[in-house]
């Protein structure tokens, strides 16, 4: 599992940008609380390559799995976060997530991790509220 500012991060199929040349179909780590992502490390080398290449070609876009084989794509986020459901599903898991560690934190009496979760938990919440308003006035 990778966490970044604390965080887990959620596994997805994006599109990456490299200097000029937009990545598509790369398994990439996303985190929901600060917004950054990084190429997934089983195929990073791949990407890396394929990137360089593309840049030099001037390609303006290139689809990653059009020259990469990502053999069993599930696997690779064997240890993510859930990325199947909606973003308030997303969410949701990622407050269980964090009030499971913060139970853990208590019992060891970890002061700074608790510190640390109860801000993870405070950004998660207000995403989740504005994430619930935004459905909400869809409806309408």
């Amino acid at each position: 599992m990778s966490f970044c500012c604390g965080a887990s991060m959620t596994g997805a199929i994006g599109t990456v940008k490299y200097k000029r040349t937009l990545i598509h179909n790369v398994p990439i780590l996303y985190c929901p609380i600060c917004q950054s992502f990084e190429v997934h490390e089983k195929v990073r080398d791949e990407y890396e390559i394929l990137a360089e290449y593309a840049h030099a070609d001037h390609a303006p876009e290139v689809y990653f799995t059009d020259y990469v084989d990502v053999d069993n794509l599930e696997s690779l986020f064997d240890q993510c976060v859930e990325i199947n459901g909606s973003t308030e599903e997303v969410l949701r898991a990622q407050i269980d997530h964090a009030l499971d560690l913060l139970a853990v934190a208590k019992k060891l009496r970890d002061q700074k991790w608790q510190e640390d979760l109860l801000y993870r938990l405070k950004v998660l919440s207000g995403r989740l509220r504005r994430e619930q308003s935004k459905s909400k006035n869809s409806n309408l």
